[in-house]
């Protein structure tokens, strides 16, 4: 789960909302991860008319409200708590409900415009968005529409937009599902865009998604110090400085040293000859749980071997943290200071994002940044073989 990732940032503008769409996913469909489902109810009635008479106006509304609340600004410094997160996901689902209101509105009152048929589009996505975020009163109005439709990105409004959505859907089909070539790929595009479009932050944006991709890469890394030294968004600058601390901590040795929740004395230094696995989670992070399942299989069938695992826990409640260690029969040490996003490890190597896994080799360096998936286990014994 992201803290300040690319993904979550504060939208900059609608066009910044379109490139995101455009490159990875529909907003809300990211905001739906691990929502929850409940009793199937009946469409709300429609609303009054709220757009206004002008059919270019309208549709400069409708497309204004296509951007998703901000999150609380305090998330950038402490986890959110389950109920703030589910409160903001029903505050995300009203406002893609009253997106599909609006869209709707347009298509019955300008039925003629050049830009009803992209009206429809988003009123699908819209009600798609509301429902996967848990409103179900929406799902009857969803069917009703047509379902959900394949992703895609909104409709171009500007000369911008459609240059850089052009390129964004050329490359990709040329990339397919590889995001290491897809990066490459679109990075010497983006810097043809940049050079006609030199004041689009946007741009440094979408240049920095692809650093992300090629995470742990010299490439990655130039990128990264070069928007931090740039004159762009402040926002995307603070994210590249995040980046680039744990960037640069590739290749080197780690040092962690501390006493874990259960009293034991831990010191990376002290584990060489051995490969590592430093895994920042939470227990409230579902990605951080959905990847446990990997984790102990591998601690299962290689800690004999020299493997082992440091937990570098966001949690703020202690007791939680120790109970769900003690259910889930996690045997690994685990660091706790209760500080959330703001702990002592993830300010010193600016993990911005869980599950974050970084795995070391038998000499204390970090050789993967993302260590996470099914590769886990082969780069483990990869690591185990050398000498």
């Amino acid at each position: 789960m992201p803290k300040n990732n690319l993904a979550s940032m504060k939208p900059l503008n609608l066009s910044a909302l379109c490139l995101g769409v455009a490159l990875l996913l529909p907003f809300a469909s990211r905001a739906a991860e691990d929502a929850p489902t409940k009793p199937a109810a009946t469409a709300p009635a429609p609303a009054k008319n709220v757009l206004p008479d002008s059919p270019d106006e309208a549709w400069a509304m409708v497309q204004k409200s296509l951007r998703p609340p901000a999150p609380p600004s305090d998330w950038n410094e402490r986890a959110p708590t389950p109920a703030e997160q589910e409160a903001y996901r029903k505050v995300v689902a009203t406002a893609a409900g009253v997106s599909a209101d609006q869209a709707r509105e347009f298509q019955k009152r300008f039925p003629t415009h050049a830009q009803a048929a992209s009206a429809k589009t988003l009123e699908r996505q819209a009600l798609a968005a509301a429902v996967q975020l848990g409103d179900e009163s929406r799902r009857a109005a969803l069917e009703a529409a047509g379902g959900a439709p394949k992703a895609e990105a909104p409709p171009a409004t500007t000369e911008f937009d459609k240059k850089v959505q052009a390129v964004i859907q050329e490359v990709r089909e040329k990339a397919g599902d590889d995001p290491t070539l897809l990066a490459k790929t679109l990075i010497p595009r983006l810097r043809d865009l940049k050079k006609e479009f030199p004041d689009r932050p946007e741009l440094d944006n979408l240049l920095l998604q692809c650093a992300q991709l090629m995470e742990g890469t010299p490439e990655a890394l130039a990128i990264i110090k070069e928007i931090e030294a740039s004159k762009t968004d402040p926002q995307i600058k603070q994210m590249a400085a995040t980046m680039r601390k744990k960037a640069e901590s590739v290749g080197k040795p780690v040092s962690l040293a501390f006493t874990a929740v259960d009293g034991r004395k831990v010191d990376v230094l002290d584990l060489k000859g051995k490969v590592v696995l430093i895994d920042f989670w939470a227990t409230w992070c579902g990605p951080c749980v959905q990847e446990l399942p990997n984790v102990k299989r591998a601690y299962e069938q290689l800690h004999p071997q020299g493997f082992e695992i440091v937990g570098i826990s966001f949690d703020q409640d202690e007791d939680k943290l120790k109970s769900f260690v003690s259910k889930k029969e996690m045997p690994w040490v685990q660091y706790f200071d209760g500080k959330g996003w703001g702990n002592k490890y993830a300010q010193e190597f600016g993990i911005s994002s869980i599950p974050a896994m970084w795995l070391l080799d038998k000499k204390g360096v970090l050789r993967y940044p993302s260590a996470r998936g099914p590769a886990l286990e082969a780069r483990i014994r990869e690591l185990l073989a050398e000498k």
